[in-house]
């Protein structure tokens, strides 16, 4: 049984900085393409930025372009979500979910498989 576990969500202010982790378990993770979604009240699941089983190509919505960075850990199962410079438009619930090995990377959330429970991203002006 596969599970997605994020952690690191949280409250800052805007130009601040979150990190956010998401640990896999059920199956090998090296195998399968990792990508963080999010959802605002209102708004429909899109994608952030995504990562090949490899972790040598990644790809980014243009809005977090510059500013998040997506990197992944094989051997700890965990792949991670850097954002910098928060801005208010950036407050969701962010998701992890997991996907099949392929390039280019799918950033349609019905091409994902596995997914987590969300971790919530406030950021105050």
């Amino acid at each position: 049984q596969v599970q997605l576990v994020e952690s690191g969500g949280g409250s800052v202010q805007a130009g601040g900085s979150l990190r956010l982790s998401c640990a896999a378990s059920g199956r090998t993770f090296s195998n399968y393409n990792m990508g963080w979604f999010r959802q605002a009240p209102g708004n429909e699941r899109e994608f952030v930025a995504g990562i090949t089983w490899s972790g040598r190509i990644t790809y980014y919505t243009d809005s977090v372009k510059g500013r998040f960075t997506i990197s992944r850990d094989n051997a700890k199962s965990t792949v991670y979500l850097q954002m910098n410079s928060l801005t208010p438009e950036d407050t969701a619930v962010y998701y992890c979910a997991q996907g099949k090995a392929q390039h280019p990377i799918a950033t349609m959330w019905h091409e994902y498989d596995y997914w987590g429970q969300g971790t919530q991203v406030t950021v105050s002006s």
